[in-house]
């Protein structure tokens, strides 16, 4: 993936200050210098998106700027797509104690899961996200909180979904359906297969004659032997 540059901080030396009557040569001078290397640079990153070439992504980078964005960075494509490569660039270039400023919300994520998991992602990197129209500053204990219930929300819908599918496997089984690869000899192939071994013919002659591979073949020889 590639990496995108980031902005250093430069180094910042201030000689011979001047104090008043008494001149630098009573004080001495002072030296003051932040170091590049361990510094960050907290930057305002913006992403908008449109989902066809016929909307314009203008008003919305429009109000990324103005809500201090420095950068922004953009997608011409469903947000139902997971191959959208600003974000993904976005995302890249995103650093510790940045903040990521959006449009609203769903320009995160496909659906409520994946805005969530985004929003949890960014969180854990010590990313702020801001949503101009729906409320969400995480920088803000208000902010944090409707994050925190957009996250309840999507929980709750993943247990919603494990329970249905685990209550539908019950009823299943229970209505004596079987789960797995389905067979792929009938019986009367079955049966054929295990004459034919009896008569001596070769893996290659039954698999021929049945179509079917020696995998299957094998799979069904050692079931039916160890019956």
């Amino acid at each position: 993936m590639r990496v995108f540059p980031r902005p250093a901080v430069p180094e910042v030396h201030a000689e011979s200050a001047s104090f008043g009557k008494y001149g630098s040569d009573h004080f001495g001078s002072l030296s003051v210098s932040l170091n590049s290397a361990t510094q960050a640079v907290s930057t305002v990153i913006g992403y908008a998106r449109v989902s066809t070439i016929t909307q314009t992504l203008e008003q919305q980078t429009e109000a990324l700027a103005a809500a201090g964005a420095g950068k922004v960075f953009h997608d011409v494509m469903s947000g139902a797509r997971d191959d959208r490569p600003g974000f993904a660039e976005c995302l890249q270039y995103l650093r510790d104690g940045d903040t990521l400023v959006v449009w609203r919300l769903d320009r995160l994520g496909r659906n409520m899961r994946s805005i969530v998991n985004t929003l949890h992602e960014l969180t854990e990197r010590g990313v702020t996200v801001r949503s101009l129209h729906d409320g969400v500053d995480t920088s803000t204990s208000t902010g944090r909180m409707v994050a925190g219930i957009l996250m309840s929300i999507a929980e709750y819908e993943r247990e919603l979904v494990r329970e249905r599918t685990a209550l539908k496997l019950e009823h299943a089984r229970k209505s004596g359906r079987k789960f797995g690869r389905p067979a792929k000899l009938s019986p009367e192939q079955a049966a054929l297969a295990g004459r034919m071994k009896s008569n001596g013919e070769t893996a290659a002659t039954i698999c021929s004659a049945l179509g079917i591979g020696r995998t299957t073949l094998y799979r069904y020889l050692a079931h039916h032997e160890g019956e």
